[in-house]
């Protein structure tokens, strides 16, 4: 995560969940943790630098194995913004922003041959974004570890899920992601297929992490299978 207040000393990250973050003068050191770990470090390297500039993102100033190095951007998170008052713009804002990043040429993050698709965040929705607390545009777009090619429903639904299941009374401002991305919004069984398969690929990646987060994903998934539009 890259969006604080300054300091001289180096401070923690708020609404960091997998990694060890840290923000220190003008940079933001995210060392990741877990399975995988150099693996996920050199996918977001990979992604943050195909964004720059068509999407707004975190320069890259350093990489090394686990740890990258990015530019301090000053925001605020999108999960503390949203609200019933401001869910259809600032849906409607990621929309925009998330069809910029299914532009970005997938050549520029995996070398052919590559599959067919577009570049999937992996991790999409206002969590992993920050916005002008005034204007609520986009400031950055956050946490591509789990960025790959895939289909652009992805990271739709997914953005879709995150509403669902951390702001529930602003599921009536979806229709707005959708029109801010310029598609009609698919079929209720295809997105929640698509919430579901993201949801069991973190279960199975809380197994592997083993530290109890497979229980809790395996809980949210049983959840998301009962949801109706």
């Amino acid at each position: 995560m890259y969006g604080v207040d300054a300091s001289e000393q180096p401070q923690r990250m708020p609404h960091g969940y997998c990694n060890d973050t840290v923000h220190h003068d003008d940079a933001v050191i995210k060392r990741f943790t877990g399975p995988d770990a150099a693996a996920r470090a050199s996918t977001e390297v990979r992604a943050l630098r195909a964004a720059f500039p068509t999407v707004p993102v975190p320069q890259v100033k350093a990489a090394s194995d686990a740890e990258i190095t990015c530019e301090f951007v000053p925001g605020v998170h999108g999960q503390d913004l949203i609200g019933p008052d401001t869910a259809a713009r600032l849906l409607a804002e990621c929309g925009r922003v998330l069809a910029t990043i299914h532009a970005v040429p997938v050549a520029a993050v995996q070398a052919e041959p590559h599959p067919a698709g577009v570049l999937i965040h992996g991790d999409f929705g206002p969590q992993n974004m920050l916005f002008d607390k005034e204007t609520l545009t986009v400031a950055a777009v956050l946490d591509w570890e789990w960025a790959h090619i895939g289909q652009p429903l992805e990271d739709l639904a997914w953005c879709e899920w995150i509403v669902r299941s951390h702001h529930a009374d602003c599921v009536d401002a979806l229709p707005h992601l959708y029109h801010g991305y310029g598609a009609p919004m698919p079929p209720w069984p295809r997105r929640q297929a698509a919430m579901l398969g993201k949801c069991r690929a973190m279960r199975q990646f809380g197994a592997r992490r083993q530290d109890g987060s497979a229980t809790v994903w395996q809980r949210r998934t049983a959840i998301t299978q009962a949801w109706r539009e």
